[in-house]
């Protein structure tokens, strides 16, 4: 009797158990991302999908992307119910070792979901407005060799800066403000060896942070992004470097940064012609290298 007593408990216990882990199990629907655009972050960088559950970020999950473009996942295991529920789908750039579960500064991409699908755009990127009107225009001058109040001393095909010319320049920057962990960037193209910094800025009207390369008599330059070409060639180049006939480019740099290559969002795009300031020459809005996509549940 005792022991029929036992293996009845022991059965009861069992059913009990069972009974609690199905009530436990966690119903999973898929979630498919289809994303275009997109760059290698290198190892140290991944991407990381979130969708918004009552306005809270949910992971998806992460992923990276080789040099070909490719995905290394593109479908996703997600709570049924949360997925469900979910009202937008939100992109960022996560450290590959990351301590923090909250999304990151850098979200890339985003979209609210219109029935079972996302289409998702750059806004996460800037504070207010977006891209579609991007435009700006820069000169060729080279102010930082130059002792403050000195006449110009003939050699302005060595630099660049993003406005207008004058005393002092003005901004020439048509550009929406960036969200935080996000910046602008300048560059010139030098072909056959590689993109030169002008450095990163988050607003128009006033210096960058970078004169790495200025010359050393008035480091400070003008109240507007750009640099000149004269100190401290990185290996590869040789200065000064003549900025006539080469691409200058605007980009969008996550912050931080995963690279010291331009990142994959270059708003403005344009061609430096043979007259120095007071000529100024055209940026084109390059919306071809924005990434597009669209997120299915």
């Amino acid at each position: 009797m005792i022991k029929k007593l036992i293996l009845g408990i022991a059965i009861g216990c069992f059913a009990v158990s069972c009974s609690s882990d199905d009530d436990a199990t966690v119903a999973l629907s898929n979630l498919n991302v289809n994303l275009n655009g997109l760059e290698n972050l290198g190892s140290d960088f991944v991407y990381e999908g979130w969708i918004i559950v009552n306005g809270s970020p949910v992971t998806t999950g992460t992923f990276t992307v080789d040099d070909a473009g490719t995905l290394s996942r593109t479908s996703f295991s997600v709570n049924t119910d949360q997925l469900a529920s979910a009202t937008a789908f939100v992109l960022s750039i996560e450290p590959a070792v990351d301590s923090d579960p909250a999304p990151a500064a850098t979200k890339l991409l985003a979209g609210d979901f219109s029935g079972n699908t996302a289409t998702v755009g750059l806004d996460p990127v800037t504070s207010n407005g977006n891209f579609d009107n991007a435009s700006g225009v820069f000169f060729l001058r080279t102010p930082t060799d130059e002792m403050p109040g000195a006449a110009n001393n003939g050699n302005d095909q060595y630099g660049v800066w993003y406005g207008n010319p004058g005393a002092p320049p003005t901004s020439g920057l048509n550009l929406p403000p960036l969200a935080d962990g996000w910046k602008y960037e300048g560059w010139v193209v030098v072909d056959g060896t590689g993109p030169l910094t002008t450095g990163t800025f988050t607003t128009f009207g006033a210096v960058d942070e970078f004169n790495g390369f200025s010359g050393a008599e008035n480091t400070v330059g003008p109240p507007i992004p750009g640099e000149d070409f004269f100190l401290n060639a990185p290996a590869g180049f040789t200065f000064p470097i003549d900025v006539r006939g080469r691409t200058v480019v605007i980009s969008v740099e996550p912050s931080p940064d995963n690279s010291p290559a331009p990142f994959l969002l270059k708003p403005l795009v344009g061609t430096a012609g043979n007259d120095t300031a007071p000529a100024t020459n055209d940026f084109n809005l390059n919306a071809a290298s924005f990434p597009t996509g669209t997120i299915v549940r």
